[in-house]
């Protein structure tokens, strides 16, 4: 059997929250729920999703709200927008905030189940060539890195690095992660490559500044926290 897709429903309604994921659980899919739009972007900056689901009446932030502040950080994946509002308008309005999809409620589980798999389907979104992250700003075309209104210099290596710890924000990143991703499998994995590189970048975004971006987990790698 394949891997599990990891799903995150964020959906106030505690009983049609626990049927979804019951049921999704059963077609292969690794379902988590959150009851509030914070909660959702929360587990959000801990996972990576495949997909996530948001329903629009949220007792704390919006859904679409959620939809945009998503999209403002940058996370590319299918967005699909639940809501018991069938207005043309909405649908439209939403669409613009990047949502990639809109199910009116009532709906049946074959039908949301037929939707996730159609999104699922899409090539990948093209990752934006400008990145902001705090007061970072990466710029993948030109492979320019500026902090406030300071551009820096960083060499291929440091900038692979930076922008793989800024792709997976606020999560730990194993050694082997980075060693897999920015370098390659022929790497030495026990050579001090990524601590050299990881001290020399820290040096160059971290420099004067009183909370540092970039962090060691002991035992376990490093996080870029934002």
């Amino acid at each position: 059997m394949s891997n599990p897709i990891k799903l995150l429903i964020i959906e106030d309604d505690k009983e049609v929250s626990t049927f979804l994921k019951t049921n999704l659980n059963r077609y292969n899919f690794l379902v988590n729920t959150a009851r509030t739009g914070q909660a959702g972007l929360n587990l959000i900056k801990k996972n990576n999703y495949q997909l996530i689901a948001i329903d629009l009446g949220l007792p704390d932030i919006a859904g679409d709200k959620v939809c945009q502040i998503i999209r403002e950080h940058q996370k590319m994946m299918p967005i699909l927008i639940i809501s018991g509002d069938e207005r043309t308008g909405s649908k439209t309005r939403l669409l613009d905030l990047e949502a990639d999809d809109y199910l009116a409620k009532p709906f049946s589980l074959e039908e949301l189940i037929a939707r996730i798999r159609a999104l699922l389907r899409r090539p990948p979104k093209i990752d934006p060539a400008i990145i902001k992250i705090s007061d970072i700003e990466l710029n993948r075309q030109k492979q320019i890195i500026k902090r406030g209104n300071q551009e820096l210099y960083l060499t291929r290596k440091e900038f692979l690095l930076l922008e793989y710890l800024i792709n997976h924000a606020n999560s730990v990143i194993s050694r082997t992660e980075i060693m897999e991703h920015v370098w390659n499998n022929n790497a030495d994995i026990f050579s001090k490559t990524i601590e050299t590189h990881i001290f020399r970048l820290r040096k160059k975004i971290d420099y004067n500044r009183p909370k540092p971006l970039i962090s060691t987990i002991s035992g376990r790698g490093y996080k870029l926290t934002y």
